[in-house]
């Protein structure tokens, strides 16, 4: 078992479940899934680039990815439907919980300027997304292999029923939400 998942098992559900005051433990929320996201405008132009990104996203998850499509034609951005714009990949069960553990223990203390994430992404019903600028601050990436710095998605999916419950939950597994208060 993963050092993040038994932490959670051990202190974060008994933690939240009295802190929450629920009366079944099938309450407690817990993460569900993990999506990782890279889209990318310039696989009109260059379809190289999504062969790049999608080893990318391989090597940071462990997991091969899903080529996303165009769902809709955009003649501003040149775009039709069913053309290749990214990549994405969902992480469930033990590789959810080693990439969340690599996340908060390793990714973000590297970003540059570091300071913390907002507290304010949640989307009101219990999931979170983060917005990385590069994939450089996850070390299996190695600088001199990139072509180029391309940013990600990344969107934490819990069975919390609202945002206080979600936010509770990421914090006692270690999230480093930043302390001022955001606008």
């Amino acid at each position: 078992m993963n050092r993040m998942q038994e932490l959670y098992k051990n202190e974060v559900a008994p933690a939240l479940f009295k802190s929450l005051g629920f009366k079944n433990v099938m309450q407690v929320p817990r993460l569900e899934k993990i999506v990782v996201n890279i889209g990318l405008g310039e696989a009109l132009d260059n379809p190289k680039a999504l062969d790049a990104a999608t080893g990318d996203l391989m090597q940071i998850t462990g997991q091969k990815p899903v080529q996303t499509k165009a769902r809709k034609s955009i003649a501003n951005f040149k775009l039709r439907e069913g053309r290749l714009i990214g990549t994405r990949v969902t992480l469930r069960g033990p590789r959810m919980w080693a990439f969340f553990d690599r996340l908060v223990n390793i990714a973000l203390p590297r970003v540059r300027d570091f300071r913390g994430i907002s507290s304010n992404a949640f989307d009101g019903r219990g999931n979170y997304t983060l917005g990385l600028k590069d994939q450089l601050v996850f070390p299996e990436i190695e600088y001199d292999k990139i072509d180029k710095l391309r940013g990600m998605e990344i969107t934490i999916v819990t069975s919390a029923n609202n945002d206080d419950e979600a936010r509770a939950l990421l914090k006692l597994l270690g999230m480093p939400f930043s302390s001022k208060k955001d606008a």
